[in-house]
């Protein structure tokens, strides 16, 4: 009988294996299908806060049209005469070595040297270069650099007009998007044309017609190949291809041009070795200087003014806001008053009218004005020096420069705060004794002659200008109370955050100090009812085409109840008649105002109102030096410019305050709140 075979054990084992791979691809499809998917899912994820933080986080707009820089018409600042008519105060055209010239009259091989080593696919991308770009993503996370590269000519000419050249990942893609949103605005030609009237090309050279002047002294149609392809070269880096630099850098550069334009088929083989061949002959060129126009202060603070608003508005550099005012054919619609400042001018220019005591060193006097209308917030006038102005854009003592305030802080830093918060009133009583110990620190001043006075009235210690009832009224304010009520009523931004302290606040020593303009328009706030206004040089500015390009209308900040106001007003009317500010009282006109002095008499200062202007007076020495003068100068000064300013105005009287009962007596610390009667009128 035969014997049955045995069952193979090998089918089984082929079976189990052929499983076991199956189970393994499975589950490493499972895997790789995991990854995919999450890959697949953090990529949406990333593209979905891509696109969030492009929509929201990154402004791709850039208001900047290139119709903005017709760089040939010069622009005006106009004031309004006495008749309504607009006059010019003053032309602006740009002081830049810049001369335009059309896309027509650049020579092909400029064109195409900047486009062959630059920005190769120039003619084919839409603004950005995607090869270039993504090469350049490449290559910094490779080498853990932010070191980009990979600009277009569009994004190149962006960058040049807002000089937002931060090496940074926020300014790379904000940089592309603009160039995307930017070329479909523009063609190549109108690209092209302004990045070579608007790039630097060393030597003070802006745009490639002072570059051909500078440097061949010839005009761009009459430069050879060889000539365009030196000049180009210099763009890369003007400190190190400037021939009159080194001349090997820039032969080097312009060799490596010329071999890209060969390469990309711009120039022949035959046109390529004569280019190579070619001497290039420099010949150093410069401009005649013209007659520099200097300047008013007030014209200077109108610009200074007019490019902060562009720069903001604009969102570009201030380099390109400042192209925008000297060369786009702008009218500034200013606030300048003809009468006013002939006024200042006539005190201020002459030097005779002048204190003329020289400090110890031999300084000379100085001296700053403006003079603000407080309802409108026009500034009518200002000066911010002594004597003829002989430069432009040096220091503007008026707008610029920050010296402490001394005593002239104490009715916008303690009493009017104080009194708009209900604890003080004109006639609540003081405890002005040398040994009063205040609540917040073991600081406390002396008076000014160190005498003492007693029992006395709010209204009576201002009239005096007495430190030790400041100190007690801060005291009761807290220092960061006035300080914030400086800052967000009173525009005041010139404060250190050192100075919420008793010191600063209640006597006026400020770390950096306070403008003069900054003080005028505080002050504006008790002739207008309590109504804060900043102070403005200008209203509008219009473009060549008449379109308003800039507005800038009366800002305006509740500061105090009306009542506070009138209050203060007629304290500060009082400090004048009586106190003092007794120099700068004028006749037929009622005056309110506070002198400020600084330690060792460094600085001295009055700010002072009538019915129609406000108006602060700074003097001292740009170095600060001690002042031996009788009398208070910045007082005597403000009367010799307001008389005449006044002398033909109507008189008019400051509002009658409602004054609440004086409650209390300050200095024994009885921390009883004053009614200041404000609810009579909530202003």
């Amino acid at each position: 009988m035969a014997k049955r075979p045995k069952p193979s054990s090998s089918a089984p084992r082929a079976a189990r294996a052929a499983d076991a791979t199956v189970s393994v691809a499975g589950a490493i499809l499972r895997v790789l299908g995991t990854i995919l998917l999450i890959v697949l899912v953090t990529g949406l994820l990333f593209l979905c806060i891509f696109a969030y933080y492009v929509k929201n986080c990154l402004s791709t707009d850039l208001d900047v049209q290139l119709s903005d820089f017709t760089v040939s018409l010069s622009s005006s600042i106009l004031y309004e005469d006495a008749d309504g008519n607009w006059q010019n105060l003053t032309n602006l055209s740009s002081t830049e070595n810049r001369v335009w010239i059309d896309y027509a009259d650049i020579p092909k091989d400029m064109e195409h040297a900047a486009v062959a080593i630059e920005d190769k696919r120039f003619y084919k991308h839409k603004g950005v270069d995607w090869y270039r770009t993504t090469g350049a993503f490449i290559n910094m996370f490779l080498s853990m650099k932010n070191d980009f590269g990979g600009s277009t000519i569009t994004q190149q000419l962006i960058k040049n007009l807002t000089k937002q050249d931060d090496i940074t990942v926020q300014r790379k893609l904000l940089e592309i998007f603009q160039a995307l949103e930017f070329e479909k605005s523009y063609d190549k030609e109108e690209i092209m044309e302004w990045y070579l009237n608007i790039v630097y090309f060393g030597e003070g050279c802006n745009g490639v017609y002072t570059a051909a002047e500078t440097y061949f002294g010839k005009e761009p149609k009459d430069l050879t190949l060889a000539e365009c392809a030196s000049i180009i070269g210099i763009t890369n880096n003007p400190s190190k291809y400037d021939p009159f630099i080194s001349r090997e850098n820039n032969k080097a550069r312009q060799e490596t041009i010329l071999k890209q334009m060969y390469e990309q088929g711009y120039i022949s083989k035959e046109q390529y070795d004569e280019a190579m061949a070619q001497e290039l002959v420099f010949v150093r060129s410069e401009s005649e200087e013209s007659t520099q126009t200097i300047y008013s202060y007030y014209a200077e603070a109108v610009i200074n003014d007019v490019l902060n608003d562009l720069v903001e508005q604009k969102g570009v550099s201030r380099d390109t806001a400042r192209t925008l005012l000297y060369s786009g054919g702008y009218q500034v619609y200013s606030c300048y008053d003809a009468s006013i400042q002939q006024a200042i001018d006539d005190v201020y220019t002459d030097l005779d009218n002048m204190p003329q005591r020289p400090s110890a060193s031999g300084q000379q006097f100085e001296s700053a004005i403006v003079i603000m209308d407080p309802y409108t917030g026009e500034i009518k006038g200002m000066s911010g020096g002594t004597g003829k102005k002989t430069i432009n854009f040096g220091t503007n003592r008026a707008t610029q420069s920050k010296r402490p305030p001394g005593s002239s802080i104490k009715p916008i830093a303690t009493y009017g705060p104080a009194m708009e918060l209900g604890l003080i009133t004109q006639y609540t009583q003081v405890n002005d004794a040398a040994d009063i110990k205040l609540s917040g620190t073991s600081w406390y001043p002396k008076n000014s002659g160190g005498g003492n006075y007693g029992v006395i009235t709010i209204r009576e210690a201002l009239q005096r200008s007495l430190n030790t009832v400041s100190a007690q009224i801060l005291d009761k304010l807290t220092p960061r109370a006035s300080y914030e009520f400086l800052k967000d009523k009173l525009g005041v931004t010139s404060l250190a955050e050192s100075d919420c302290d008793y010191a600063p606040l209640a006597l006026g020593q400020l770390t950096h100090g306070i403008t003069v303009r900054e003080m005028t328009q505080a002050y504006s706030a008790f002739v207008n009812d309590g109504v804060f206004t900043y102070g403005r040089t200008y209203s509008y500015v219009k473009d060549s085409s008449g379109e308003v390009v800039l507005e800038n209308p009366a800002r305006t900040i509740v500061a105090f109840k009306a009542n506070t106001a009138w209050n203060m007003a007629d304290m500060l009317c009082n400090a004048v008649n009586s106190g003092t500010g007794t120099e700068a009282r004028l006749t037929g006109m009622p005056v309110g105002g506070k002198t400020g002095t600084t330690t060792n008499n460094c600085d001295r200062w009055f700010v002072g109102f009538t019915p129609y202007y406000v108006a602060a007076v700074w003097t001292g020495y740009d170095m600060p030096e001690y002042m031996n003068f009788s009398g208070n100068p910045a007082a005597q000064i403000w009367k010799l410019v307001m008389d005449p300013i006044h002398k033909d105005l109507p008189t008019k009287s400051f509002p009658t305050p409602t004054i609440g009962a004086p409650t209390g007596i300050f200095g024994n610390f009885s921390g009883q709140s004053q009614d200041t009667g404000d609810d009579a009128d909530a202003g």
